[in-house]
């Protein structure tokens, strides 16, 4: 049965084109939709509404509204764990199919949609289509995000400085740092830059109060960004034209409101920046490339660059991905476990969280912040960090892959070529495995006796906040090294309140916007939190 609420939407979207503009569609959704193939008939017998099946606009349309991974669960609420979303296009939402799609040796590959993340023109780790070519560029990088290393002396000190820089600007500016959207972005961004690029040739200093660090992320917390990703997906060619044009014409097509996002554009001005880090590096003394090989992603890259025959754009274009894949997903993350833990009916889980961190001995040689190592060992905090990562997953949506091969998922034929995926937030919220899946609940992820969960339980099979195959997420062990380090320190010394009780932040990711909607109210890109020493029972903002 078709959800009435779908043919109203689909009048919204089509209410007022001419005559001759609805006989062209009706034509091209007959067209798309009729049966005169074997592939056809085969995704026919998918369940799903019939106006998803006949045309790829429906989604679009709620993509437009920001709520395409919404509507999809609902699908799934509807029909099941395999639903048509699209004429070319099956999402799936079980563990089996997980495995089949995702898993070691699948032979899916990624679909042009990764395109859009292309840096420089060149293809990167994250938007290689081909498996060979990602798996051969992963090969040279992948033992610099290994958790040994991550959480050996190379890189813990330097998470340790930016946490306590972190710690330091709340104490020193504690208006500015009260922002948590934007001052949780400049210690990711921090972290990351000097991960990539060193601190001497692209690493940043937002947290230390350098206002040139801070500007390079304006463009991101900019939301209007959801509305250029979503031409870019949509209508690839006439936004590649339309954001090209400069002058007169620019300002004709600003002024009618016809450019998707005002200039600069999402990730301009980290692009430019990561191009210049680029070019400092290259210039740098061959010593301080050779040193730079075991501690950067840019020197390691260097060092292999004749053998792997790779050319300046394509290491700047790696480093480029690698710098920005790692600010907004932090930042996003631990801006919604602080906003959590902060609202008054969950001051219970803060407690608890305190009472396990300040139990942690610290010395004064890393400003007394904990090593992120023994952080691994502490099943309260993980079990936070987890279900923040489950209920607020900041990579939330669809994941498409290609069929390479006629095949069969979940006892559907899949024809060749079949755009098939999941996403986090369908899994996260399968009310069977995750009992009152809207509720922050972090007790989920441990046993009676207190300790995590072991990793066979059905509820971690489940978590998927990181993706799980060959392009499981490269960064997974910096950023659980992150966000363990921060929250750990922050909560040993400050108690956190949330200014609006009644409000949730919400984040921008694509084209999507994602926030708490158990709450009845909504800011994007925007979260203001009140810190106060744990002994002080008015919880006074910090001064």
């Amino acid at each position: 049965m078709v959800d009435d609420t779908l043919g109203v939407d689909l009048l919204v979207l089509l209410g007022g084109l001419p005559v001759s503009v609805w006989i062209a569609l009706a034509l091209v959704v007959f067209a798309v939709a009729s049966p005169s193939t074997t592939k056809a008939r085969k995704l026919r017998r998918i369940p799903g509404p019939w106006v998803y099946a006949a045309t790829r606009f429906r989604l679009s349309w709620d993509a437009w509204r920001a709520r395409s991974i919404h509507a999809v669960l609902e699908l799934h609420r509807q029909y099941g764990p395999v639903v048509r979303i699209g004429p070319n296009e099956v999402s799936f939402n079980s563990l089996s199919a997980l495995r089949t799609i995702y898993g070691a040796g699948s032979g899916f590959e990624r679909t042009s949609f990764y395109r859009m993340f292309d840096v420089y023109g060149h293809r990167n780790l994250f938007t290689f289509e081909s498996g060979t070519l990602h798996r051969d560029r992963k090969k040279l990088i992948s033992h610099m995000y290994a958790n040994a290393v991550v959480l050996g002396p190379e890189f813990s000190p330097m998470i340790q400085k930016k946490v306590a820089e972190f710690l330091s600007l709340i104490r020193r500016e504690p208006d500015h740092a009260s922002e948590i959207f934007r001052s949780l972005h400049y210690f990711s961004f921090d972290a990351i830059s000097e991960f990539v690029y060193g601190p001497d040739h692209g690493g940043t200093s937002a947290l230390l109060g350098c206002k040139e660090s801070q500007g390079l992320i304006a463009d991101i917390l900019n939301p209007a960004r959801r509305r250029l990703a979503w031409f870019a997906i949509h209508f690839p060619v006439y936004t590649k034209w339309i954001t090209t044009r400069t002058g007169l014409l620019e300002r004709v097509l600003t002024s009618l409101g016809l450019m998707p996002m005002r200039k600069p554009f999402t990730y301009s001005g980290i692009r430019q920046h990561a191009l210049e880090a680029f070019y400092s590096f290259k210039s740098a003394p061959a010593e301080v490339q050779v040193k730079a090989a075991e501690n950067t992603v840019i020197g390691r890259l260097f060092k292999v660059r004749k053998e792997a025959n790779l050319s300046d754009m394509d290491i700047a274009s790696e480093c480029a991905d690698h710098l920005l894949a790692g600010i907004d997903t932090t930042a996003d993350t631990l801006m919604f476990l602080i906003w959590a833990i902060s609202l008054p009916q969950h001051q219970h889980y803060q407690d608890k969280l305190r009472d396990e961190v300040s139990r942690i001995c610290v010395d004064d040689e890393n400003n007394s912040v904990p090593v992120p190592r023994e952080l691994t060992q502490l099943p309260y905090l993980n079990a936070v960090v987890r279900e923040t990562l489950r209920l607020y997953s900041p990579l939330p949506a669809f994941e498409p892959r290609r069929s390479p091969i006629d095949t069969v998922i979940d006892g559907y034929a899949i024809p060749t070529g079949t755009v098939v995926g999941m996403s986090p937030f369908c899994l996260h919220r399968d009310e069977t495995v995750f009992p009152s899946p809207l509720q922050f609940k972090p007790e989920r992820w441990l046993t009676d006796s207190g300790a995590l969960l072991p990793e066979a339980d059905l509820r971690n099979r489940y978590f998927w906040a990181f993706s799980s195959g060959a392009r499981m997420c490269i960064g997974m062990h910096l950023a659980n090294a992150e966000m363990l380090t921060l929250v750990a320190a922050l909560y040993r010394e400050f108690r956190s309140s949330t200014k609006l009780p009644d409000t949730s932040p919400g984040i921008t990711s694509r084209f999507e916007v994602f926030f708490d909607e158990t709450m009845p109210k909504m800011v994007e890109h925007e979260c203001w939190i009140d810190f106060s020493s744990p002994k002080d029972n008015n919880h006074n903002n910090i001064a």
